[in-house]
């Protein structure tokens, strides 16, 4: 399986000639070539995660693709045909198996109102949280996407968070809001905190890939 990093959240996975996109936001540039895609995940409804405008791109190009959400999406993306899943659900989608944990966005101030959002494992390899730091209990994380910035966190709980998933490898996600320089300081407090495990962190840039 193939992983391609885009911006900021956005990822897609690719096996058996099968494409998954997960999380395609409003930080991620227009997403104009899909051919090939059999699903799509949205982990929550914030903007940075999904807009109607690169669902609808997706959706236009492969029309039989699945779509999948916690509730707050299934209502946020009502003009789209969104399934709803819930933590502990397994979908079977192409040469996908999709596991679901979590169920609640982390805080990011007690002003804001809290979402719903799902983790998923991919194929029981790579494993994303989406925006939180649920740990999928009873899996053996091989590669995990780690939050590098967000309002929602600071580094101390992610470094915290990986120490627990002890993943075999690890890349940065969720980064556009942070700089250059912010980048290089996350990036060496991830790449601790994997190696803490054993594991070996990747600093992918929007772009690159890595074969699972």
């Amino acid at each position: 399986m193939r992983l391609t990093k885009l911006e900021h959240a956005a990822l897609i996975l690719e096996q058996n000639g099968d494409r998954l996109y997960i999380d395609p936001g409003s930080f991620t540039t227009a997403i104009t070539e899909s051919a090939g895609t059999v699903a799509i995940v949205i982990t929550h409804e914030h903007a940075d995660h999904w807009t109607p405008e690169q669902l609808k791109r997706i959706v236009d190009a492969n029309p039989g693709v699945r779509i999948f959400g916690p509730a707050g999406v299934v209502a946020a993306a009502a003009d789209f045909p969104v399934e709803l899943v819930t933590a502990g659900e397994t979908v079977e989608v192409g040469a996908f198996t999709l596991r679901f944990f979590g169920g609640r966005h982390a805080v990011i101030h007690s002003s804001i109102p809290v979402v719903d959002n799902v983790g998923v494992l991919v194929n029981d390899t790579l494993y994303y949280a989406g925006d939180s730091f649920t740990i999928p209990e009873g899996v053996a994380v091989d590669t995990l996407a780690a939050p590098a910035g967000a309002p929602w966190m600071k580094v101390a709980e992610v470094i915290d968070y990986v120490l627990a998933v002890a993943p075999k490898h690890a890349f940065p996600t969720h980064e556009m809001v942070l700089s250059r320089a912010g980048k290089d300081m996350s990036n060496a407090r991830l790449t601790w905190a994997v190696e803490q495990g054993g594991g070996e962190f990747h600093a992918l840039e929007p772009g690159d890939s890595l074969d699972l």
